[in-house]
C-alpha cells in the first residue's frame, strides 16, 4: 500500500551544516495497517512523514501510494491521498473560520466548493453527528470559532477532518504530544476508532513507548535514518516496554530520549 523505496535524504550538502538523514531507507505497509513509530531525536521520524507527504523531495529512491508512484507529485496533488495530523492542535485548522466552515473545508477536498453559504442543512446535520461521536460536547458548536475550542477538542475535530474523505494514507505526527496526559488519552481513544471505523492504513509517531505498544498491529523504532526494529501482531501485543528498550538497544538503536524510557 505504502513503498518506500531506497531513499535518500541530505539537507545542506557540501556545507558545514551538512546533515544526512536517509541512506537509503525503506519501508512497506500494507492495506490497513496501523503503525506506530518510535525513535529518538534526530531518528528521522518527522522527516520520513514529510517525505512521504510531499514537503521535502528524496534526493533517491522512489514513494508509492496504492500503487501509484507521488516521487515526484507535488504537496498539493499529493494532499489528495494523504490525511495528516500535526503535533500543534493549531495546524491543520484554520482558527478564524467556523467548526462548519472547517469541517466543509475537508469535505470538498479535491472539488471545488464554497464556504459558509455553500454548507447545507445536510451538511450541517451530518457534521453534528459525526462530531457527536467524539463525546466532546462539540457538535453543538457548529459556529465557535475553531481558535476558541480547547486543544484536545481541536485535535480531535482535525483527526476527523483527516479521515473525512478516507485518504489512502493517515499521518499522525506526535498528534497527541502537546495535550495532557488525560486529554491525550481521549483524542488516542478518537483515534483508532477513527482508524478502525475507515479502516485506513496509518503512520502514527509518538515519543511515548506504552502508546507505541498499546496502539496499532505494528511498531517500528528508528534511529539515525533507519528501521532498526520491526515487531507485528501476536509478538506486538505481547511486548513489554523493557522488552522494547533491549530490543532496540540490542539492534544498535541510540539517543533513545528520556521522555520515550519513562512512558511505561
Amino acid at each position: 500500500m505504502l513503498k518506500l523505496s531506497n531513499i535518500h535524504k541530505t539537507f545542506n550538502a557540501e556545507t558545514v551544516n551538512e546533515k544526512r538523514v536517509f541512506t537509503g531507507l525503506n519501508l512497506e505497509l500494507e492495506d490497513g495497517d496501523f503503525v506506530t513509530i518510535i525513535g529518538g531525536n534526530g531518528a528521522g521520524k518527522s522527516t520520513m512523514l514529510n517525505v512521504i507527504a510531499g514537503a521535502f523531495k528524496p534526493d533517491e529512491g522512489s514513494i508509492e501510494i496504492d500503487g501509484i508512484d507521488v516521487t515526484n507529485m507535488p504537496e498539493h496533488k499529493r494532499a489528495a491521498y494523504i490525511g495528516r495530523v500535526f503535533q500543534d492542535p493549531r495546524m491543520g485548522t484554520a482558527s478564524d473560520l467556523w467548526v462548519e466552515e472547517n469541517m466543509s473545508i475537508a469535505d470538498s477536498r479535491g472539488h471545488r466548493r464554497g464556504l459558509r453559504w455553500a454548507i447545507t442543512s445536510k451538511d450541517r446535520e451530518r457534521y453534528r453527528e459525526l462530531l457527536t461521536q467524539l463525546d466532546l460536547g462539540v457538535e453543538n458548536r457548529l459556529t465557535t470559532k475553531m481558535g476558541l475550542l480547547s486543544g484536545g477538542q481541536r485535535q480531535a475535530i482535525t483527526l476527523l477532518m483527516a479521515a473525512m474523505k478516507k485518504p489512502k494514507l493517515l499521518l499522525l505526527d506526535e498528534h497527541t504530544a502537546a495535550l495532557d496526559p488525560k486529554t491525550a488519552a481521549k483524542v488516542l481513544e478518537i483515534t483508532d476508532k477513527v482508524i478502525a471505523e475507515n479502516k485506513l492504513t496509518t503512520l502514527m509517531v509518538t515519543h511515548n513507548m506504552r502508546d507505541a505498544i498499546d496502539h496499532g498491529n505494528r511498531l517500528i523504532m528508528m534511529s539515525e535514518g533507519k528501521v532498526v526494529v520491526d515487531v507485528k501482531g501476536e509478538d506486538k501485543k505481547k511486548l513489554t516496554v523493557e522488552q522494547l528498550v533491549n530490543m532496540f538497544s540490542a539492534a544498535g538503536g541510540k539517543e533513545l530520549s528520556d521522555k520515550a524510557m519513562l512512558s511505561n
